[in-house]
């Protein structure tokens, strides 16, 4: 049974990591939420000259120092609540030098997405069902889990665009569609039954 479920996860991680290509080169929704900066020039002018190193950076900050105490940083975000700035809020991803997508970046998404599969491959094997449908059913409620889990907490906390979450959350629905539809085809209810007793 080990080797159907490390096999239905690298085939379903494979086809998991085809679906994203399919998604973000081929198909329109790549790209949803994402909007060019107006001005880019001069905010990216900005930017260069006034911060330095790559991270994620909240604005209106708390007005400390990165290593602070856990308490001052607590009682800087009271303050914040209490007398909020007048002016922008925001969440801003930044490198200040720009790299072309790299091999590294594709091999940690393809081991990623095996991961992935493999997880979902070895829970369907623990759940012993018996029909293809509720096979590839059980794999498509960890993939809306993993949605849901993923997804929303960035809209409701670090304020991520609605159509970007939603589109993001039907990349992940879908891709695990189809990680359920390999792995159910591949691990099967009768067969688990046969490792357990073992």
């Amino acid at each position: 049974m080990a080797k159907r479920i490390i096999l239905a996860g690298i085939l379903g991680g494979i086809v998991m990591f085809l679906w994203g290509g399919l998604w973000h080169d081929q198909l329109p929704f790549g790209l949803v939420g994402l909007r060019s900066l107006p001005s880019e020039s001069a905010v990216t002018g900005f930017l260069k000259a006034n911060v330095p190193e790559p991270g994620m950076y909240m604005f209106p900050g708390l007005g400390l120092p990165d290593d602070a105490p856990y308490a001052q940083k607590k009682a800087a975000m009271q303050k914040l609540e209490q007398n909020p700035p007048a002016g922008p809020a925001g969440l801003l991803i930044y490198r200040p030098v720009d790299s072309p997508l790299s091999a590294r970046q594709l091999i940690t998404e393809a081991a990623t997405n095996i991961l992935q599969a493999l997880i979902a491959a070895f829970l369907l094997a623990q759940a012993r069902l018996r029909r293809f449908s509720s096979r590839v059913g059980f794999v498509l409620v960890i993939g809306l889990l993993a949605a849901i889990t993923t997804n929303v907490s960035l809209w409701n906390w670090y304020m991520f665009p609605g159509d970007f979450v939603v589109a993001n959350m039907a990349y992940l629905v879908v891709g695990l569609l189809l990680v359920g539809i390999v792995a159910a085809a591949i691990v099967k209810a009768g067969e688990a039954k046969v490792a357990t007793a073992s």
